[in-house]
């Protein structure tokens, strides 16, 4: 330990690698940090930035409390005077991001010092003592000391409670991957089209990362998951450049493994599956105008090769993509009083992957096939102006744009339809097209926001309201000729179909060809105002109270409201104790309400002219044709079978009020957070919290076959609609039977909405909906050693319990992406007797992260992150109620062809199927570091998986493609461990 240790408090989670802190200071922006502390009453408090010049006075009140607020992020030298003489000796402060330093100055400088530790000459506060959120801080350089993703989502990972999902997304706290919030320097950067995925942006780029994990302030919404909070790198009076290579080459990757099926067919070959990777960063930065002006640049040129096969080892695939990313930074020191900044960055990726025909047993490449395009990433910027308007009062405004493209096509998109065998192992696509569906879309977020901290004596008030228009240009549609996606199922003769079609004798597989497209231009408009107190009742003991009253409006294609929700009011409350006085242990908590907005998606799919079709036949066979040279296999159609099904959308824009719930209420979570967090000695510390969350409704598409009216004997069908399962809905229908929608009807869910029927098809009553349910439990152990230049080292280890039955707005139970348009509630069995642990269950997890430094210029470091595995599942197709063909948790073990009410089922809840097992992912890095005269060398070879384990991480959960017929691919591997491989990245700084 270098320097003096004066005296410390709580988790010094903000230090070193301290990257899974528990609690983190709270009264601070989201684009900056404060600092606060105590000093003789009316001295003059003066910090100053030694690399910007920036320089700011405030006097102590009457009780000798200072406060800087909106302070941008570094080391500040901190002064304090009392008539012209000086108060000790000038101290360097760290201030960090979302945190604020407390620091009460004395006589001898800092040494009556409360939660603070002195690393070199720099004062670091870990914890301060009137914080109620949960966060962990980490910066750039901290990363540097071990192996650790490139990316801001790998950094989430970091901290407890947050898993890898599905979709390429992360679980905060058992949530759904499209619940989370990504902000960078203020401006939200988060996906709104399916909110899974963000705006990327290279590595060197950011400056400090905040990962929010709960209790974040009102200040913070739309989101029940998690928030990722980053800041990038700024200009300083000293002129700096500099180049960093990161190199991935497929030389230093492990080759995945193959499976097969119980046939010795394969079904997932990984083995092919390498890529080349190249990134090369150059920046520069400095004054423009020293003391003033400044400015931070970066491009970065980027080489990425993907190679890859299908899952059946069919088709090979070579990518391509080049696009570079560049960024820009500007601050400007106007006085100090104001200061402007701007931030632009472009994230435009193309990516052009080649297909070709390929012979897995001689590993041979052939003929090319296709040509796949793909363009993702756009422009994005912001402008903050930061006013220190009085010593007691300031603000911030912020207003900027970021957009998104989202196009995918292909060469052979016009000519070939889009085929797939589901009767086969890895689901192979055996037409001439690899494109999903076309799609061109465009998503464009204008944001606005205002914020402002008033002191008050013992009382910091925080207010403001922000504002967001998201638009979403869209068209997609399925590629080929026909427009239709053909896919090939196993079934047995009498089955009955999603669409009502029984299954004819003789009949062993059918042929769903669905028509799927859509387009338009959609916004929704999400607007905020909040305020919070955060009261110093004694010097030992802070409340936090807010509130945060959110609005949401989505619209249609033409511009009208189809959904707003208003005056959701969101009450947080914390409290924060140091019980012994001393700032070495501390008491927390805190509660709060949590809104989620509605993604674009069901602007485009509910409220715009969206068309899916499905239409039924026997399937009578493959037939061979050829395309440029090679031969592939269409379906051959024979009769069709029962209707064809438009219900979720037949083209047209409805008439919306009998498609939405005109009283929908919001989704929303309520959590509760209780903590403890205590010094071992100088270096060491330890904490503990309990964590409960309760997510509250669900807004999701239901298929309403019952409108209650009886006309002849049966009840009138609305069809599928957005609203809230098992509660109330209001909808606009037919109520005098004349075919035309004429009124409003209630209708309660959780009793009714869905008609039931005999064998004989006489109507016989109604059933409802569960409720949709999520909870999430779990305690959080940490230990900690802080970084001192010599060696770090922190332990988690998570207890939860994630349980339900519905996973979130997104579901990964079926692979079924459409987010707020899941599966779980089209009909009243998906989800009946559904309660156990969910998808994002993992029962325990252990995250180690150490460095420890041999000399100035060698160390190492290393990561293990080891948890256990998910629960799998058995859904079968149909249920013991009525004759529905779609998901359940029942299985038919007997008459499985015969009339619905003769049926034998099986219930197999949530988890019946066991569990996955554990993960274990090792990483280990190596750094050289040497100081030539003007210039800092740094290599860094980091190896990831060490251990190479490929275990499974997803399996497909259908136990059943039919009633009563087993899927033989139940329980394969969908998704695995990626492949151990290695990364060496060299950067030079002048």
């Amino acid at each position: 330990m270098k320097g003096k240790t004066l005296r410390k408090s709580g988790l010094c989670m903000a230090m070193g690698i301290c990257l899974a802190s528990m609690v983190m200071p709270a009264l601070a922006a989201n684009t900056d940090g404060s600092l606060a502390g105590r000093v003789a009453a009316g001295a003059e408090v003066t910090v100053r930035s030694a690399d910007t010049g920036f320089t700011r006075t405030v006097k102590a009140d009457a009780n000798g409390n200072y406060r800087f607020p909106f302070l941008p992020i570094g080391t500040y030298q901190l002064q304090a005077s009392k008539d012209g003489a000086a108060i000790g000796s000038p101290i360097n402060v760290v201030v960090s991001l979302g945190n604020e330093a407390n620091v009460n100055l004395g006589a001898g400088g800092a040494t009556d010092l409360a939660a603070v530790q002195v690393i070199g000459s720099r004062v670091i506060t870990p914890v301060d003592v009137r914080s109620t959120e949960s966060a962990t801080n980490v910066t750039k350089a901290e990363l540097e000391r071990v192996p650790v993703g490139r990316d801001a989502q790998s950094v989430a990972l970091l901290a407890p409670g947050v898993i890898q999902g599905q979709y390429g997304g992360a679980s905060f706290g058992g949530s759904s991957v499209s619940e989370n919030a990504v902000y960078i320097n203020g401006l939200n950067v988060t996906d709104f089209y399916k909110r899974v995925g963000f705006s990327s942006v290279p590595f060197g780029f950011f400056k400090e990362f905040q990962v929010k994990t709960g209790g974040y302030s009102v200040e913070f919404g739309r989101t029940t998951g998690g928030v990722i909070n980053a800041v990038t790198q700024s200009g300083t009076n000293e002129f700096k450049y500099g180049a960093e290579l990161v190199w991935e080459p497929s030389s230093l990757q492990s080759d995945g493994k193959n499976h097969y099926d119980r046939n010795g067919d394969p079904f997932r070959i990984s083995s092919k599956d390498k890529y080349d990777r190249t990134n090369l960063n150059v920046y520069a930065s400095g004054p423009i105008v020293k003391d003033k002006l400044f400015f931070y640049a970066m491009y970065e040129f980027r080489d990425y090769r993907p190679e890859s096969t299908n899952d059946s080892g069919s088709t090979f695939f070579k990518g391509k993509s080049d696009k570079g990313f560049w960024g820009t930074k500007l601050d400007w020191q106007i006085n100090d009083q104001h200061l402007l900044e701007f931030l632009a960055f472009s994230d435009k990726n193309d990516t052009t992957t080649d297909n070709y025909k390929y012979d897995l047993d001689a590993g041979r490449r052939g003929d090319r096939t296709n040509t796949q395009f793909s363009e993702a990433g756009g422009t994005n910027w912001a402008l903050t102006y930061t006013g220190y308007l009085t010593e007691n009062f300031s603000m911030k405004a912020l207003y900027g744009e970021n957009k998104r493209d989202r196009i995918n096509s292909s060469l052979n998109d016009i000519a070939c339809d889009a085929v797939q065998d589901r009767r086969v192992a890895g689901l192979p696509q055996i037409g001439c097209v690899s494109s999903a569906q076309i799609e061109k879309g465009l998503d464009k977020r204008e944001a606005a926001r205002l914020d402002f901290e008033w002191q008050l004596g013992n009382h910091l008030l925080r207010f403001g309201l922000d504002r967001e228009v998201n638009t979403s240009d869209n068209e997609s549609f399925y590629p080929g000729p026909s427009r239709k996606f053909y896919q090939i199922y196993p079934t047995v003769p009498g089955s009955q179909l999603e669409n009502g079609g029984i299954v004819p004798a003789g009949v062993n597989a059918y042929v769903r060809a669905r028509q799927q497209e859509v387009s338009g231009s959609f916004e929704s408009i999400n607007s905020a105002y909040y305020i919070e107190d955060n009261w110093q009742i004694t010097p030992d003991f802070m409340l936090n109270a807010g509130v945060r009253v959110e609005g949401f409006n989505n619209k249609n294609g033409e511009g009208n409201t189809y959904i707003k929700i208003d005056d959701m009011i969101a009450p947080r409350l914390g409290f924060s104790w140091d019980f012994r006085g001393d700032g070495r242990s501390k008491i927390f908590g805190n509660i709060g309400r949590y809104f989620l907005p509605i993604v674009n998606q069901i602007n485009v799919k509910q409220a715009g002219a969206f068309l899916d079709e499905r239409t039924y036949y026997v399937f009578n066979g493959l037939e061979p044709f050829v395309y440029n040279g090679q031969t592939y296999m269409r379906p051959i159609l024979g009769p069709q079978i029962g209707p064809v099904d438009n219900s979720q959308g037949d083209g047209s824009v409805g008439d919306l009020r009998s498609e939405v719930d005109a009283d929908i209420d919001p989704v929303y979570q309520d959590e509760a957070i209780l903590g403890f967090q205590s010094m071992i000695d100088e270096t060491w510390s330890w904490g503990v919290r309990g964590i409960y969350r309760r997510l509250h409704n669900a807004i999701d598409d239901m298929n309403i076959t019952s409108n209650g009216i009886l006309c002849g004997g049966t009840p009138g069908e609305i069809g599928y609609v957005m609203a809230n399962p098992g509660k109330n809905v209001k909808l606009y229908t037919d109520t005098n039977c004349d075919g035309v929608n004429d009124a409003y009807v209630n209708i309660d869910t959780s009793r009714a909405g869905w008609a039931m029927y005999d064998d004989d098809g006489n109507y016989v009553g109604e059933r409802g909906w569960v409720k949709p349910k999520r909870t999430y439990r779990a305690l959080e152990f940490m230990l900690d050693r802080a970084w001192d230049d010599k060696w770090a080292f922190n332990a988690s280890y998570t207890w939860s319990k994630s349980e339900g039955n519905a996973e979130g707005p997104s579901n990964s139970d079926f692979g079924f992406d459409n987010t707020g348009r899941t599966e779980s509630f089209d009909d009243p069995f998906v989800n009946f007797n559904g309660y156990g642990p969910l998808p994002n269950d993992r029962r325990h997890q252990i995250k180690l992260r150490g460095a420890y430094a041999f000399n100035d210029s060698w160390s190492v470091g290393a990561t293990l992150n080891a948890q256990s595995g998910r629960p799998v599942n058995a859904f079968g197709k149909g249920n013991p109620f009525d004759s529905t063909n779609y998901h359940s948790f029942y299985t038919c073990v007997a008459n499985c062809t015969g009339e619905p009410s003769q049926r034998v089922y099986e219930l197999r809840r949530r988890g019946s199927g066991g569990r996955l097992p554990w993960i274990f992912d090792i990483g280990a890095s190596v750094t050289y570091q040497h100081k030539f005269t003007g210039a800092d060398l740094r290599v860094k070879l980091a190896v990831y998986n060490l251990l190479n384990q490929q275990r499974k991480m997803e399996v497909d959960d259908e136990y059943e493609t039919g009633i009563g017929v087993v899927n033989e691919f139940y329980g394969y591997g969908t998704g695995y461990q990626t492949p151990r491989y290695a990364q060496l990245t060299v950067s030079v700084d002048f």
